[in-house]
């Protein structure tokens, strides 16, 4: 056993200093092994009751019951339920490496292997799948996703019997039916769980070094895990699984309000706030709340004057790219979105959603009350009133000529467009 020192610096127990210090939870130093075992057991396994102090030893423990394998040797195939016995595996290959990968330098022991990772460099997908066409570089990625068409489902759970065409997705399932949550219970403390280990970059604290390890992949660019098919390079393990699941096609994700199936949690996550309405993203500009970034994104360029996405055609500016891809069906004349009960078809999504209510049994509950006519939207009532009225709210600032729909300016506008070009 290595005698106890004094040499390493505070930095170096927090993730500072050498890179012994990122080791997994098996590496962790004497003073942090000394602060594990000084602390409260408040992890237990429910299977057989046995308890740890941190909860990533708790994880680890636990694929001993379910038998899951994460850890895959890129060389033979062979799979490992921890990290580190994938790396100690991984040195019965390091001195066979004799074939070389001319694009990235990563060596295999294995021609075969080497042709199959070259396949993320050169995108080549040899499997088809006769279903549908899709095609793929590994035969086991196509194997899971033919489970799509055939339903071939071989995973079943013994606590309610449902089936999974995948065991990852059957072990996330077996976790709902441990204490209606998860299969890592908290035991009752007085005390806060301690968080010794700090990220030198952002402050972050954590109860376990391999937490801190993972965290840190945030700030170094680490990206350990490597996808097969496409070569994609992601930070955590659960990242890659899910990952996967845009190359097999499988959405293990229910929506429990609509039932609406997704391949990511992320997604299903967002997804939710249709249903609850939450909106968690709020302008600081204007206190407009959001419920997905990317939009409250979109709504901050509002702020700006930037308009960086110029029309080639009419020198329109736009400050998303969205608007712009909106506007140039206005000369290209494209309309994607088909009527299903008519064929007809409309250029904005919006438009046909409106167009849809024709077909339903929408109540009309607007009346015009010039001439009796109802209609669904309040806005198109408006529309139509102004048929009486006269009102022409849109002016066309290049001629002054205004109209009484939007529409009718667009198209106007489109005569400006043209001079302009001729000149």
């Amino acid at each position: 056993m290595a005698t106890p020192h004094n040499e390493h610096s505070s930095d170096d127990i927090i993730g500072g200093g050498k890179e012994s210090s990122y080791n997994s939870c098996e590496g962790q130093d004497l003073k942090a092994n000394y602060q594990a075992q000084s602390r409260e057991k408040v992890y237990t396994c429910e299977e057989c009751n046995k308890q740890f102090s941190q909860l990533c030893h708790l994880e680890s423990h636990m694929q001993t019951h379910t038998g899951e394998k994460p850890y895959r040797c890129e060389e033979c195939s062979r799979q490992y339920s921890k990290l580190t016995d994938l790396k100690r595996h991984m040195r019965t290959h390091a001195d066979k490496k004799t074939h070389k990968c001319e694009e990235c330098s990563r060596q295999f022991s294995r021609l075969g292997n080497l042709k199959k990772h070259m396949r993320t460099h050169t995108g080549e997908k040899p499997y088809k799948c006769e279903a549908c066409s899709k095609q793929f570089s590994l035969m086991a990625t196509l194997k899971i996703h033919l489970r799509i068409h055939t339903g071939e489902k071989p995973y079943s759970c013994e606590e309610c019997s449902r089936r999974f065409s995948q065991k990852v997705s059957l072990n996330r399932h077996m976790q709902t039916h441990s204490k209606g949550e998860t299969h890592f219970q908290r035991v009752k403390t007085t005390s806060p769980q301690p968080k010794p280990y700090s990220c030198k970059d952002c402050g972050k604290h954590f109860t376990a070094q391999c937490s801190l390890k993972t965290h840190m992949r945030i700030h170094t660019g680490d990206k350990p895990y490597r996808c097969e098919e496409c070569g994609r390079l992601l930070n955590q393990l659960n990242d890659l699984r899910e990952h996967m699941h845009t190359h097999t096609g499988e959405k293990p994700y229910m929506c429990g309000k609509c039932e609406k199936q997704f391949s990511q949690m992320s997604t299903l996550r967002r997804h939710m706030r249709t249903h609850t309405g939450e909106k968690c993203y709020k302008c600081e500009e204007c206190s407009k709340q959001f419920s997905r970034p990317d939009s409250l994104q979109t709504h901050m360029k509002t702020h700006t004057l930037d308009k960086p996405y110029k029309c080639e055609e009419c020198t329109s500016q736009f400050n998303c790219l969205r608007d712009l891809k909106r506007h140039m069906r206005t000369h290209t004349g494209e309309k994607p979105y088909m009527c299903g009960e008519c064929g007809k078809q409309f250029s904005r999504l919006g438009h046909l959603k409106d167009h849809m209510l024709s077909h339903t049994r929408a109540e009309k509950l607007y009346k015009c009350e010039e001439c009796g006519k109802q209609f669904c939207r309040l806005a198109d009532r408006e529309k139509h009133v102004r048929t009486h009225t006269g009102e022409k709210p849109y002016m066309c600032e290049e001629c002054g000529r205004q109209f009484g729909q939007v529409g009718n300016l667009n198209r106007h506008m489109q005569t400006h467009r043209r001079e302009t070009l001729q000149v």
